[in-house]
């Protein structure tokens, strides 16, 4: 990869390019949740304090119940996946050949491709003989949806950890779907399930992530992070956040039926669905830029893909005012 790779949520780019300020704006580009959960007021203490030990414990013991990390398993948090993902080359070592799930997040290719280990787009998890020793595999994957947790991709998996292999798994959209999840295998030796708090419960800028594994490797990514890695208010927030369990019942429900419906706007207006979870949508349609670019001009900002021009990823819009003004806008541009 010559270049980084770009991301949803670039709201400078837009105005760059478009005119107008943020706040005209209504970002579609990525898949957080456009309704957050509501953070109370943060003691003032966990702002002038460094994070105590017992606050990272209440953040991670939530989090723990909250995923369903089995005993033998150990939780690690991050100041968001992103800095997990920077790290993991140090936990998967060199002289491997890493086999990464197309299309998905493109800082995994970004971060582990260097000249001592080698790195491979595959298009499923690889059997061991395919001469593979790791994969990295979204489940959900982001930005098609696709779920990798079938028998015929668990039985890939357990053949890769069976021999000394190294699974890495991100479900930073599994809160839509937490029957597919990896994290009650986790605890074998090689398998790393990295989760997303910003993404299901709308709070991107607190920077909060979670890796989940092995005792030893989650003891080695932690020193990596070195202390403090995550604010005081990032572990109040989640650390409250993850007990909600009301909030997250009705957060569920609400996201499914919203991407219905968006769903459901995108087809009447000719798109064809390429795959989807409960927090975005992604579409085909053959006048894909064009019609980005008409969205930009009415100032909504969707997410556009390098490797296929025909592909355009919608995020829900947060209320009836924001889906009307998608399908206006949507009218004008198809």
């Amino acid at each position: 990869m010559s270049r980084p790779p770009r991301h949803g949520g670039s709201l400078d780019r837009a105005v760059a390019e478009f005119g107008g300020a943020h706040a005209d704006w209504l970002d579609l580009s990525t898949g957080i949740n456009p309704v957050p959960w509501p953070v109370p007021p943060i003691p003032a203490e966990i702002w002038e304090r460094l994070p105590e030990h017992s606050l990272e414990d209440y953040c991670l013991d939530a989090a723990r119940a909250y995923y369903s990390v089995p005993e033998g398993a150990a939780i690690v948090a991050a100041p968001g996946t992103q800095a997990i993902i920077q790290r993991l080359g140090d936990l998967i070592g060199t002289n491997r050949r890493i086999g990464i799930v197309t299309p998905t997040y493109g800082e995994y290719d970004w971060c582990l491709a260097t000249p001592d280990r080698v790195v491979g787009t595959v298009r499923a998890i690889p059997a061991y003989e395919d001469g593979y020793d790791g994969v990295v595999f979204g489940n959900p994957n982001n930005p098609d949806g696709a779920r990798h947790a079938g028998e015929t991709d668990r039985t890939a998996v357990a053949a890769l950890l069976a021999h000394s292999g190294t699974v890495i798994v991100d479900e930073a959209f599994a809160d839509v779907a937490p029957e597919a999840s990896y994290v009650p295998d986790t605890g074998n030796d090689g398998l790393i399930v990295l989760r997303s708090f910003g993404k299901f419960f709308g709070l991107a800028g607190i920077r909060l992530g979670f890796a989940i594994g092995p005792p030893g490797d989650m003891a080695r990514l932690r020193r990596l992070l070195g202390p403090w890695a995550v604010p005081g208010p990032a572990l109040f927030v989640g650390g409250r956040a993850l007990r909600d369990i009301a909030w997250i019942a009705e957060t569920r429900t609400r996201l499914m039926r919203d991407r219905q419906r968006l769903t459901g706007l995108l087809e009447r207006h000719g798109f064809a669905i390429a795959g989807h979870t409960d927090l975005f949508v992604l579409a085909v349609h053959d006048r894909a830029p064009g019609i980005a670019a008409a969205l930009a001009r009415a100032r909504i900002w969707v997410r556009s893909f390098d490797k296929d021009a025909a592909w355009l990823r919608f995020g829900l819009p947060g209320d009836d005012a924001a889906f009307a003004r998608l399908e206006k806008a949507l009218a004008q541009a198809v």
